[in-house]
């Protein structure tokens, strides 16, 4: 049960095993997008048309034609990675459980945004971690985890991707050992609910850059939302029109900063300079309003510096 791309790696996996077989996939109905308006698929479910598997697109997941479809497959274990919120009358069906793939090490970064959450805060480790589901969401007994480190400059994209080949491995070692029988779960140890952090969906603003926070702060905010939705800030021309830019990449000057939080400036070498808290942030790819993504220095040779207010906001 899934539906990005990060589910497709494990769906993969485990139909490369030589002990495991996807009796069906369970994945979001089609949704209408782009200007045509044209049906468009999960990643898991191009998958499983890969594949030539049975799949299941229920639109309420209590619905009882699916859950006796559901039924009907007999399968030992229900997998799921990056779906939605299973009821209990599906998780219970299967004899040996239904367990979840979740990229974060629990029981910290519960919720729907672990990846961009660890890397916004400046986090060293993450990893991904199986667990039994039960009524409380991301709160199951602890199968299996493994420990990824981040690097202090990747960005979610790049974590993303690696925790979505470890977590295909995890995924296959998880269904070994339920078909061994040689689990051994751990509860989720919590010494307090403020001692956890929490890794609630992405809003708007969580991605508008407050340039009086300090660089490191920004830094990790950037690539903490790169590649997708995107840290993003706002400038008016001279007319007072306002336009968005997004901030894919950027880097901590060494220098100190000297101006008001939000000044700009394009430097010697022909950088998009902004200046923050202590230090000043370096712009490396950016995407202003009605232009695609580029590196700044690509967009610099275009653009009209004169005709904009001196503060990003």
């Amino acid at each position: 049960m899934g539906t990005p791309e990060f589910a497709c790696a494990s769906l993969e996996a485990i139909i490369a095993s030589d002990f495991a077989e996807v009796v069906a996939v369970v994945t979001v109905p089609d949704k209408p997008a782009g200007r045509g308006q044209q049906l468009r698929f999960s990643e898991v479910k191009n998958t499983a048309l890969k594949h030539n598997l049975p799949i299941l697109q229920p639109e309420k997941l209590k619905d009882e034609q699916f859950v006796e479809q559901l039924k009907q497959y007999n399968a030992d274990v229900f997998v799921v990675v990056a779906f939605r919120i299973l009821p209990e009358i599906v998780y219970s069906i299967p004899p040996k459980g239904s367990f979840n793939l979740h990229a974060s090490l629990l029981p910290n970064y519960r919720g729907a945004a672990p990846i961009q959450r660890a890397v916004m805060n400046g986090e060293t480790k993450s990893g991904v971690t199986t667990f039994f589901l039960n009524p409380q969401v991301d709160c199951g007994d602890i199968i299996d985890q493994v420990e990824v480190d981040i690097r202090p400059d990747e960005t979610t994209g790049e974590l993303y991707d690696e925790l979505m080949r470890v977590g295909a491995g995890l995924t296959v070692k998880t269904l070994k050992a339920i078909e061994e029988g040689s689990v051994s779960c751990k509860k989720q140890t919590i010494i307090s609910e403020n001692a956890i952090k929490p890794a609630p969906k992405i809003l708007k603003e969580d991605m508008l850059i407050h340039w009086d926070k300090s660089s490191y702060e920004i830094f990790n905010q950037i690539r903490g939302l790169s590649p997708y939705p995107g840290a993003f800030t706002r400038i008016k021309n001279t007319e007072g029109k306002e336009f968005i830019i997004k901030c894919y990449e950027a880097e901590i000057s060494r220098e100190e900063s000297s101006k008001t939080a939000g000044t700009w400036e394009i430097d010697t070498q022909n950088q998009f300079v902004v200046h923050t808290a202590d230090k000043c942030i370096l712009l490396k790819i950016i995407q202003f309003e009605g232009k695609k993504r580029m590196p700044v220095s690509e967009f610099l040779r275009g653009w009209r510096a004169e005709n904009y207010a001196k503060m990003l906001y």
